[in-house]
């Protein structure tokens, strides 16, 4: 399978549209079509990466076609300076519940907080 057949299928997967995936990585929809196309261009390594991270797709499998298709996070992936800095327990449980869930439920997740007075700034959560 080529490249842009796995760009379509993982985007598909996560049930998002051409749209969508050009606003999470902050470029046009005419670029996400044209590297679903067969004859589109190739997409950087960065934005490969980002098409993994909003598709919830595996980047090797993405990339090369090896490999599983998904990715299954797991704790080894939340880097060990982030898990130093939670100190409560509870936090680091809302964390590892977050990533456990799919990536397509992310969006949905967060605007659930944030309709209870939690925004994201800078990376970090604060109330309004």
């Amino acid at each position: 399978m080529r490249l842009a057949a796995r760009i379509r299928r993982a985007r598909l997967r996560a049930k998002i549209s051409q749209k969508v995936l050009a606003a999470h990585l902050g470029i046009s929809r005419g670029a996400v079509a044209n590297w679903e196309s067969a004859n589109g261009v190739i997409p950087a390594t960065e934005r490969l990466l980002g098409i993994a991270h909003a598709t919830g797709a595996n980047l090797e499998w993405l990339a090369t076609g090896r490999g599983a298709a998904t990715h299954q996070p797991s704790l080894g992936d939340i880097a060990a300076t982030y898990m130093e800095m939670i100190e409560d327990p509870l936090e680091l449980r809302l964390l590892r519940a977050f990533r456990s869930t799919p990536q397509r439920q992310h969006k949905q997740i967060v605007e659930q907080f944030e309709a209870r007075g939690v925004t994201a700034q800078n990376g970090f959560a604060s109330t309004r």
